[in-house]
């Protein structure tokens, strides 16, 4: 089981302005930001529910292929991710809606985050 992740991103203050909006529907919260003197003066914060486990550094901005998908409690919080994430600046990458051919009842949506990466909220719950 993965406890948290980290990527790098090319510009903080556009990223964190970006997850602070696209995640709130979906019940996550910047929760932690590590002092400049714990962190070599690397800007990096930490979202999460009770704790952090998605973690963002303005350090090694990683490139290519990335796709992270959070699990949403409901189809509405999906739609509020998505919304959210356009508002605050994302690409959308699919909007919401049911995709059979992962199963019946998955409900997702996609943006492109500031860095082009994939994030998608899912909700596996029948309507």
């Amino acid at each position: 089981m993965i406890d948290h992740i980290t990527f790098g991103v090319s510009n903080f203050e556009r990223s964190v302005a970006f997850y602070d909006r696209a995640f709130a529907p979906l019940g996550v919260s910047r929760l932690f930001t590590v002092p400049l003197e714990h962190s070599n003066g690397v800007k990096v914060t930490g979202y999460g529910d009770d704790r952090p486990w998605f973690w963002l550094a303005e350090e090694d901005a990683t490139m290519g292929k990335l796709h992270i998908a959070l699990t949403a409690r409901s189809r509405a919080a999906v739609d509020g991710f998505h919304a959210a994430a356009l508002a605050a600046g994302g690409a959308d990458n699919g909007a919401p809606g049911v995709r059979r051919h992962y199963h019946a009842d998955y409900y997702g949506a996609f943006v492109l985050g500031p860095d082009g990466h994939n994030i998608e909220a899912v909700c596996h719950r029948p309507e």
